[in-house]
């Protein structure tokens, strides 16, 4: 990791991110500092990670992900149980896009992505970040359980541009309706979603530009209210959008309960 205050690095011939002569295995992004002053104790981006966005930036101009082309959700422990799984791992397709990468090989809803080059899926975070990770036009080996057999799919991933990626983030990961504003959400059901109670829809991802994510929301939240209606699925959000949309309201007021404590946040709801 690279500490210390304007430290630069570049990308060695051999590919290894490098500053002051060392290998750096992670790129400050911010220090902990309560009293001005740093503390030794920084938060960083992988290497791994600087590397890819400096390469693509080098060749592209702009920064190209790995598009599978399907909306997940987590395996929750009662999902796992259901489907004959022993651990509550890997990521439950909701719904593959028609057009995408994974429809056109075979996947379906049901279907639960296990392993990438049989490299186990820990959850549908993990999933989404090693896709997003892999360049676009990668041929990858996928591990799924089909119909409760498991079976090898092979397929090379699409690229992911701008309006797909926005409304893969967007709420319940599920393209939006026409108008309806981008939040920068992946929302699940907070019943199916370990620790996260039985009222409300957990919040499994945020995208970091995003409005959810500028005004706070962070994943392991959950959204009980939107617009003063409860809501219990991604539907119910995007209904309550809707609603507010056609009221003429420019913002949504949303009531989140985080680690600590309940509270309020308004998020704007401009058409796109």
């Amino acid at each position: 990791m690279v500490t210390g205050e304007g430290s630069g690095f570049f990308i060695s011939p051999d590919g290894y991110a490098v500053t002051n002569n060392h290998v750096v295995i992670g790129v400050n992004t911010a220090i902990l500092s309560p009293s001005g002053g740093s503390v030794g104790i920084g938060f960083d981006i992988p290497a791994n990670t600087a590397k890819m966005v400096v390469a693509q930036f080098k060749q592209h101009g702009s920064v190209e992900r790995g598009w599978l082309g399907v909306q997940i959700q987590p395996v929750t422990a009662d999902i796992a149980d259901s489907m004959g799984l022993k651990k509550a791992e890997g990521a439950l397709v909701d719904e593959p896009q028609s057009a995408g990468p994974a429809a056109k090989a075979g996947i379906v809803a049901g279907d639960v992505i296990t392993a990438i080059h049989d490299v186990p899926v820990k959850d549908a975070r993990d999933l989404a970040r090693r896709i997003g990770m892999t360049a676009p036009g990668t041929s990858i080996r996928l591990t799924v359980l089909h119909n409760g057999e498991q079976k090898t799919v092979a397929l090379t991933l699409g690229n992911l541009p701008n309006e797909e990626q926005q409304a893969n983030a967007d709420a319940g990961s599920q393209a939006p309706a026409k108008g309806l504003p981008r939040l920068g959400l992946m929302l699940a059901p907070a019943t199916e979603v370990a620790g996260s109670g039985d009222q409300g829809v957990a919040v499994v991802e945020v995208d970091p530009s995003g409005p959810a994510a500028e005004r706070g929301i962070k994943t392991g939240d959950v959204i009980l209210d939107v617009g003063g209606q409860a809501v219990a699925n991604a539907a119910d959000v995007r209904k309550a959008l809707s609603e507010a949309q056609t009221a003429g309201k420019k913002a949504v007021l949303m009531r989140v309960k985080g680690a600590d404590a309940t509270r309020f946040i308004a998020l704007p709801i401009a058409k796109v």
